[in-house]
């Protein structure tokens, strides 16, 4: 029987472990920039995945994801180590570390908010002097009737 409840409260605290030892116990100058998103444990706590984002150190800068995934995976013993000895439950489960896609995502919604936000300004710059293209009043008025039209 899977106790959702206790599989959050693990991946609660083994984000806590792993976010902790990457600050204090790692020393891998790879690892300086990387920050712990959110961590799911499977139903039988067999396994869990850690996400992560590498924040790059100026605006400008691009990450090094690809040093923060190979330090990741070299420190992966030692991280299961420790989250073997603050859980304390029977069977620590396996880390698997996966780069968190929610950040770029986010980012690259809000840069076609902006986009859309330009387009509409735009159009409503357009709009602002525009005439219609036919007679002012499109419509067809009733035709009058004239004397000759009855006979």
């Amino acid at each position: 029987m899977v106790d959702q409840a206790r599989a959050r409260r693990l991946a609660k605290r083994i984000t806590q472990i792993v976010a902790a030892a990457l600050e204090h116990e790692v020393k891998d100058p790879r690892l300086k920039m990387v920050t712990i998103t959110d961590t799911r444990v499977t139903g039988d706590l067999r396994e869990a995945t850690v996400y992560y984002t590498v924040i790059g150190e100026t605006v400008d800068a691009d990450p090094d994801s690809a040093g923060a995934a190979a330090a990741l995976a070299s420190a992966t013993g030692v991280l299961r180590s420790l989250v073997g000895a603050g859980t304390g439950i029977r069977h620590t489960p396996s880390l698997a570390f996966v780069p968190d896609v929610v950040p770029d995502e986010a980012r690259r919604m809000e840069e076609l908010l902006a986009r859309t936000r330009e387009s509409d300004a735009e159009v409503a710059r357009l709009a602002a002097g525009a005439r219609p293209a036919g007679d002012p009043d499109p419509y067809r008025a009733p035709r009058e009737r004239d004397e000759a039209d009855d006979t």
